[in-house]
């Protein structure tokens, strides 16, 4: 059953963001947002946790100023180089003899076995996602509910963490005060708010480029089949103009922010020039040069990208490519992106209705701000839907033993009539 409140918390390497959703009469009334700079935090592993839960417990405060609301629980993320995918599989008997109708007791038996199976002491558990059933000699069976079979066996797509990681997480969200009711792969989440249901059918690519790491997910028919997290991001456009301009990393993405166009090299006169202040001077630098700079750069992103992506699928099979990231707002970036991988590409956007109503009326949300919030309002349309990822069900837990018992009856005449 909800609470009067949601309140979803993403950490990343760059910014903390965080949105609570407000009910009444069980409806979703208001959304609240807030969204600080965050330094603790370097490819997805806290690094410092004092200044990672200063930057929290300001982020929640102002929140609670601004909504109102007195918020204990978060729901959470957690990424990249610490994220650990593989499959496990498991096989259960349903009958000595004859087949027997697959119920969704045996389908959570089956889940429960793989995922038991696929557990480790130095790993936590972030999602546990059948990818498909084998009934008997039958597979990729996507629903195996209901049908006939003398054993059931289940191909269990695991995401964990690393236990060190997801304790440390709670550490930090313990010492600002508040408890983990949810956890979230960040990839995982984000996708969920801007995937539509018409879509399920195809297969989908999911990229988020994130400051230092960038997130990749791949989806046949519905289903999560393979996730990519790679060491770079955004941040490589910004090192490479630093390095290159020998100017402090802060001026490198000032410069990339206000200057940074891809491509049309060729269109910029010689002359034209910008002028940065240096160790108390204002010094010139070529707008040319920069952009020589940055359109290098993200030549190689996109052509790394495309490399990552093609050893999972074929690009001409992929029928949506959404890509998301604030890196996606520079000029050209996302038309570099089409040219290297020969798809359209497309930026991801909200397709909760319920959730783009109240958008509309949020400034905070305005133009383009709602991609820094965007793996927090996917978070949220996880909660809201109060299921697991993946349309195939992994846990339906029995409300009363009433409830249990008309089950077993269903079951039971299934089986023999």
């Amino acid at each position: 059953m909800l609470s009067n409140y949601i309140c979803v918390l993403d950490i990343g390497s760059s910014k903390v963001s965080a949105c609570v959703a407000q009910f009444k009469k069980k409806k979703l009334a208001n959304l609240f947002f807030e969204s600080l700079p965050v330094t603790g935090v370097r490819e997805g592993v806290i690094v410092d946790s004092i200044a990672l839960i200063g930057s929290i417990s300001k982020v929640l405060k102002n929140l609670k100023s601004k909504s109102g609301i007195n918020i204990k629980f978060v729901s959470v993320n957690i990424s990249g180089q610490d994220i650990i995918t593989k499959h496990s599989r498991a096989i259960i008997p349903l009958a000595e003899r004859g087949n027997k109708v697959i119920s969704v007791s045996d389908m959570q038996k089956a889940n429960e076995q793989a995922r038991i199976l696929g557990s480790s002491l130095e790993e936590e558990i972030i999602h546990a996602i059948p990818s498909s059933y084998t009934i008997d000699s039958k597979n990729n069976i996507l629903n195996p509910l209901g049908l006939y079979s003398h054993r059931l066996e289940v191909d269990l797509y695991l995401i964990c963490g690393k236990l060190s990681s997801v304790q440390s997480l709670a550490r930090v969200i313990n010492q600002s005060g508040y408890e983990i009711k949810e956890m979230f792969f960040s990839g995982l989440a984000t996708s969920k708010a801007v995937f539509s249901k018409s879509s399920k059918d195809e297969l989908n690519v999911f990229c988020d480029i994130g400051s230092d790491t960038t997130e990749i997910l791949i989806f046949k028919d519905g289903l999560l089949k393979d996730i990519q997290v790679l060491p770079f991001g955004g941040d490589e456009l910004t090192r490479e103009l630093s390095d290159n301009l020998k100017i402090t990393f802060d001026l490198a993405e000032d410069i990339k922010r206000s200057h940074g166009i891809i491509g049309g090299i060729n269109e910029i006169r010689e002359d034209k020039e910008i002028l940065v202040k240096k160790e108390g001077f204002y010094k010139p630098i070529k707008q040319k040069l920069v952009v020589e700079i940055i359109t290098a750069s993200a030549k190689s992103i996109c052509a790394k990208i495309k490399e990552a992506i093609e050893k999972k699928v074929a690009l001409y099979e992929i029928n949506n490519f959404i890509i998301v990231g604030r890196t996606i707002l520079l000029e050209g970036f996302i038309e570099t992106l089409e040219n290297t991988m020969i798809i359209p590409a497309r930026m991801g956007r909200i397709t909760n209705l319920e959730i783009i109503s109240l958008i509309k009326e949020n400034s905070d949300l305005s133009g383009q701000k709602y991609l820094t919030y965007l793996t927090c309002l996917g978070m949220l349309c996880e909660s809201l839907e109060k299921k697991p990822l993946g349309i195939l069900p992994l846990h339906a837990p029995v409300q009363s033993l009433l409830l249990k018992t008309i089950n077993r009856v269903k079951e039971v005449y299934q089986e023999y009539f």
